[in-house]
């Protein structure tokens, strides 16, 4: 099925998704040194053996299959609307295709009268894009069942037509670039070749010579002869698509083989920048989370990759796959929740919503990115050992099963194979869905924490030197300004599912994001610089974990200001206890921290109880309600304030575009209606703090009691010097050391997150990390009786008194800001 999202920055196709930024090409040193590694069988693969067309024809056949997909009936839902709807669109691009100087379609000129690399030229270049995969879409129809265009002589001529329009005009080897690269290297030659394999028997040798020339042109072997620039990570996968199916159409071993050994680079992990860390991070373009986008690029390339040489004479045996096969739950898993990907890891892919020009009008959101990763999922296994293709497609069928907001088979944007793949684990019996896992992950690699516990979960964004604010670029994502700056989002198990997925990003408030503190400060649009320019000078990011007991802190900087805060997070089994402190600024703007932001729909009707008395649920509506100890929103969670608070709330029907936040989106007004509680700082304020916990799914009486229990929790410390807490029932101890201190039963003689769960079976495990990764000895002292140390990282000693213990750990420069544990018996 066709979707018209075809500007550069979101091509969902055939069931996968391709992106990629504007960043420097890529350098041609070692090109010709990786060429004769890859045609002479030297590189990583095994030597190559003889070949014969078979091979090619094989290869044809299979792409083939993945694109259009199998095992499915065109005359079956959901796949009969969804084959008819195909044919349509394909029938309205072949009755407005008018080939003209300049163009193929009168609403995609390709021809750019001052041809350069301005905003103006990646139009025209995405434009060049948009015209070959309209082609596609038409060639799909032409290929698949079902469609009424099914092998339809006329519309096979038309595709010739447009196929040597665009060669002849403006894709071929005499012609040079213009606008932006991705166009010219991923997006246009990937939609030409997957035509050429669907058109193979419907063109003549002397057509796709000339085709392929012009894939040479623009991709050559050089293109992948460094691991730097546009070539790494998700794009270097995307380029490797193209230089094997280059392959696989011109019947060039070479070019398979180069692409097949192309791909080693990207298997092992890293410690800085782009690919995937050891600890399940996602990293692209330097600084910015990307598992939900060019991690989904990746995952969805590579399990067509490897699905496409498996049992050839190119197929991929790297032992370092194993890496990449590992990440489906060490990486992607994680963030995928009843169906959704969350929106934390996703990058500037949170603008795009509603495309221009989009008839049907479908939103993008986090369930539709969700979706194409799970039908990757569902590809890689069938290349994996039995034991993990049964674990993903019982992960796959749980994910599918529990997604009541936008059930899968519905999905607008997944092509007919991946619909297939999913309507299989679906239909399968012999499955068993998985649950929702309940835990905790930090993902220290790129500033991330994911929380899950039975009925919710919730995922935490923060920034430093080494992470970005924020990523805008191509006119995308161009108020994400404070996404970096400690957001807190969360689900509910049957509830909320919908919350940043009804149009949240271009009608909330951007300045009020849940769980921020920010500035009231006007921002321009892209502040700060794009391609995740942004990044705050700040080393004290990130936490510690104790048996799913978790605590995480962020000295923030604000973007573009003079704000300065410390920020802390402590996890448990029913709440996120939620620090402030030494929140300072000198911009005359008011400061404040959003407790959180709730997204109400279109209607916005849900009841607002504070402190037993119930709010007014008109709009607008804003109210100051000095004492506050709790509130509670109807079908949302409960909120408990420590001590009682100065709580604003207030409720606003709030009117935006997704044009506002992405030059490719639809201009079409929409109106959501938001719940905000907040605490107002004031204007410049000099060490003001907060406390607030924040109950998901809780119901009012269970808000109410916890806040009366006063000594469920205990705040420690909540300093700009330290912040902790414990909370007895659970035998927990949380702290955030901003320097070397004390805060109850725990002293640290520099920087570190402390956190301690004392279990009830005597022992207790004590979780300890540099989120600065600076030091290279650490000293925790915790006045505690403990009769024997269990277990302990190699590079820690330990010493006992009769009332505490005392760790000392080696160099923590090299672990990543991973927690480091030790088991411990008690006294």
């Amino acid at each position: 099925m066709t979707h018209p999202w075809t500007r550069r920055s979101l091509l969902i196709t055939a069931g996968g998704v391709s992106l990629a930024a504007g960043l420097p090409a890529a350098t041609a040193a070692a090109a010709a040194a990786a060429a004769a590694a890859a045609r002479t069988g030297t590189g990583t693969g095994p030597a190559r053996p003889a070949t014969s067309a078979a091979d090619f024809a094989a290869l044809r056949t299979t792409w083939r299959e993945l694109t259009l997909g199998t095992g499915f009936s065109p005359t079956a839902q959901p796949f009969k609307d969804r084959l008819a709807t195909l044919g349509t669109d394909a029938g309205r691009l072949l009755a407005s295709m008018a080939p003209a100087d300049g163009s193929l379609w009168p609403d995609a000129v390709y021809a750019d009268p001052d041809p350069n690399t301005d905003p103006e030229s990646f139009g025209y270049s995405e434009r060049l894009q948009t015209s070959y995969v309209r082609l596609r879409t038409m060639a799909q129809a032409y290929a698949q069942p079902g469609t009424g265009l099914t092998g339809d002589q006329a519309l096979a001529t038309a595709l010739r037509t447009g196929l040597d329009h665009l060669y002849e005009q403006v894709y071929n080897e005499r012609t040079t670039r213009y606008g932006n690269w991705y166009n010219w290297q991923i997006g246009a030659p990937q939609a030409l070749l997957d035509s050429c394999v669907l058109l193979y028997d419907q063109l003549a040798a002397d057509r796709i010579t000339r085709y392929l020339a012009a894939v040479d042109h623009f991709v050559p072997d050089s293109a992948v002869g460094s691991y730097t620039g546009t070539s790494t990570g998700a794009n270097r996968v995307d380029l490797c698509r193209v230089l094997a199916l280059r392959g696989v159409v011109g019947a060039d071993a070479g070019k398979i083989a180069l692409a097949r050994d192309a791909l080693t680079p990207v298997f092992p992990y890293v410690t800085s920048g782009d690919g995937i860390y050891a600890d399940g991070s996602i990293v692209q373009h330097t600084c910015v989370p990307y598992t939900g986008s060019y991690g989904a690029v990746l995952i969805d390339g590579l399990s067509r990759l490897f699905a496409l040489l498996s049992g050839s004479p190119w197929a991929v045996v790297d032992p370092k796959r194993q890496q990449f096969l590992d990440s489906v739950e060490h990486s992607y898993a994680p963030f995928l929740f009843n169906g959704l990907m969350m929106d934390g890891v996703s990058g500037r892919a949170i603008s795009r919503g509603v495309a221009a020009g989009d008839p049907a009008g479908t939103e993008a959101n986090d369930h539709l990115r969700g979706h194409p990763v799970i039908a990757s999922i569902l590809l890689l296994g069938e290349g994996a050992s039995a034991a993990e293709r049964d674990r993903w497609r019982g992960l796959a069928k749980g994910w599918c099963r529990r997604d009541y907001y936008s059930p899968v088979l519905s999905d607008p944007s997944l092509s007919v194979g991946a619909l297939a793949r999913l309507k299989n684990v679906l239909d399968d019996t012999s499955v068993t869905p998985v649950p929702e896992p309940s835990g905790h992950r930090q993902f220290p690699g790129m500033d991330r924490v994911v929380h899950r516990r039975p009925g919710w979960a919730a995922a935490l964004s923060m920034a430093s030197r080494r992470i970005t604010y924020y990523e805008n670029g191509n006119g995308e994502n161009v108020r994400g300004w404070h996404t970096g700056s400690g957001m807190l989002s969360w689900w509910g198990d049957t509830f909320a599912n919908g919350q940043y997925s009804d149009s949240f990003w271009p009608t909330v408030d951007p300045t009020r994001l849940p769980g921020t503190t920010a500035s009231r400060k006007k921002l321009a649009d892209g502040q700060g610089g794009a391609w995740g320019a942004a990044r705050p000078d700040v080393s004290w990011v990130g936490g510690s974990e104790a048996d799913g007991y978790a605590a995480a802190g962020q000295y923030l900087k604000g973007l573009a200001g003079t704000l300065l805060a410390k920020k802390s997070w402590f996890f448990l089994d029913d709440a996120v206890v939620c620090l402030g402190a030494g929140i300072t600024a000198k911009d005359g703007q008011s400061i404040e921290t959003i407790v959180d932001n709730r997204n109400l729909g279109a209607t916005g009707g849900a009841p607002l109880t504070v402190d037993d008395r119930p709010q007014p649920t008109a709009y607008p509506w804003s109210a100051t309600l000095p004492g506050a100890r709790w509130a509670h929103l109807a079908g949302h969670a409960g909120y408990v304030f420590p001590g009682g608070t100065m709580l604003k709330a207030l409720r606003e029907a709030r009117t935006g575009a997704w044009r506002d936040i992405n030059a490719g989106g639809s201009p079409t007004p929409v109106e959501r209606r938001y719940l905000t509680l907040l605490t107002d700082h004031g204007t410049d304020p000099a060490g003001a703090g907060y406390a607030y916990v924040l109950l998901p799914g809780a119901s009012a009486a269970r808000t109410a009691q916890r806040a009366a229990d006063e000594g469920w929790l205990r705040i420690l410390a909540n300093t700009d010097d330290i912040q902790g807490v414990s909370v007895p029932s659970l035998g927990f101890t949380g702290v955030n050391f901003w320097f070397g201190g004390t805060a109850g039963p725990l002293t640290a003689d520099a920087p570190a997150s402390v956190t301690v769960h004392e279990r009830s079976d005597g022992t207790a495990v004590i979780g300890v990390s540099d989120p600065m990764r600076a030091r290279t000895a650490l000293t925790l002292t915790w006045a505690r009786p403990v009769a024997a140390v269990l277990s302990r990282p190699a590079t820690l000693t330990a010493a006992t008194t009769g009332s505490s213990l005392t760790l000392t750990f080696g160099d923590l420069r090299g672990t990543g800001g991973v927690t480091q544990r030790a088991v411990v018996r008690l006294g």
